[in-house]
């Protein structure tokens, strides 16, 4: 990869595990009027696109969606979108912007990412990528860190240590819903997986999203103690297998779930809540929107991390208006059959059954 130069485009990492809160944290960064110059890559786990749909786009800012793992394809599909984005910056198909943000999905080992941006990574396999390395730098890799389920997601998922230890910024989620002590216990644990990150709550008064992107180049130097060999590993990581599945990566797998008629509010809620009770499936994340009989033109947005549901929350429109039900849902032994024949009941659809 080309050394990075002063009229390179910013590109920034937003990452962070399953449920942290990285959606909500881009849509305050997008909020900022003086961030309306940012185009977005957004990667997503699993066939159905749902998180696209969560994010405040704008009407002239250029957005690239993703599907499966970021990482496992990061060669060629990060660097694929910069292309694209590129091309049509200097066309005039897209709208001028002056940096880029990734958000990738919550599974996400950071490293390969890096590796396809950073000199010295991934080699170039063409032109594209010359093209790319010219074009963009990586500035910041920022982490969203949610307080109350990160001990569980470091106990059992190795790519949220990674997330972690290659930040430059901790952005702390869900604060308010642990005790001072258990905050303070997480943020002792962070720096001690990362000395050099900032760590920054997210509630705290006065917390400026936008001065997270700031201008420079990333540097592995400093961060936790294993990123170099990490950076410095087999490049050609593969969690998914070889064919790479979109819905599956590694033990977790993503279960898409669609409806185009509105359901009932009630047979609703006792779907989700019977997923989340049930504590054999190794449920990880259901999030989407739905479409409710008693006003299907106000989606209701589906948010649960691990076994906690959040209460439902109607949206004013459709995004983009597509006004089909879609869910995924995210677990590492879900009974896709059991879950897809109980939805199929709910909606009255025949579901696809996948092999897990």
């Amino acid at each position: 990869m080309t050394r990075p130069t002063t009229e390179q485009l910013p590109v920034y990492l937003v990452t962070g595990f399953l449920g942290a809160g990285k959606t909500t944290m881009l849509n305050r960064l997008l909020d900022d009027p003086t961030l309306q110059d940012t185009a977005l890559i957004i990667n997503e786990f699993g066939l159905v696109p749902v998180d696209h749909d969560l994010v405040q786009e704008g009407s002239e800012r250029p957005m690239l969606t993703t599907s499966g793992c970021i990482c496992c394809t990061a060669g060629s599909d990060l660097r694929s979108s910069l292309d694209q984005l590129l091309a049509g910056r200097k066309d005039g198909s897209l709208p001028p912007f002056r940096r880029v943000i990734v958000e990738t999905t919550g599974l996400a080992d950071p490293a390969p990412i890096l590796n396809s941006l950073i000199p010295g990574g991934l080699p170039a396999m063409g032109l594209r990528d010359h093209m790319v390395a010219r074009a963009f730098r990586l500035s910041s890799v920022i982490t969203v860190v949610n307080v109350a389920g990160i001990e569980a997601a470091l106990a059992n998922h190795p790519e949220s240590l990674r997330q972690i230890a290659f930040a430059d910024h901790l952005v702390l989620t869900r604060s308010a819903d642990v005790t001072p002590d258990k905050a303070e216990t997480v943020r002792a644990r962070l720096r001690s997986l990362n000395t050099s990150a900032q760590i920054h709550d997210s509630n705290a008064e006065g917390f400026a999203p936008a001065a997270l992107l700031k201008a420079g180049s990333y540097s592995a130097f400093g961060k936790g103690e294993n990123v170099t060999d990490w950076l410095n590993a087999e490049t050609a990581h593969d969690a998914c297998g070889a064919f790479h599945d979109v819905n599956r990566h590694g033990s977790v797998t993503a279960l898409p779930l669609t409806a185009d008629a509105p359901l009932a509010p009630e047979a609703v809620r006792s779907f989700l809540n019977t997923l989340c009770l049930s504590t054999d499936n190794g449920l990880l994340r259901i999030k989407g929107l739905v479409a409710l009989s008693d006003n299907p033109a106000a989606p209701a947005l589906v948010h649960a991390v691990g076994h906690k549901l959040y209460p439902l929350q109607r949206l004013e429109t459709w995004p983009g208006g597509d006004a089909r039900t879609r869910l995924v849902v995210i677990g590492t032994r879900l009974d896709a059959a059991g879950i897809q024949a109980q939805f199929a009941r709910l909606s009255g659809t025949r579901q696809t059954v996948l092999s897990i």
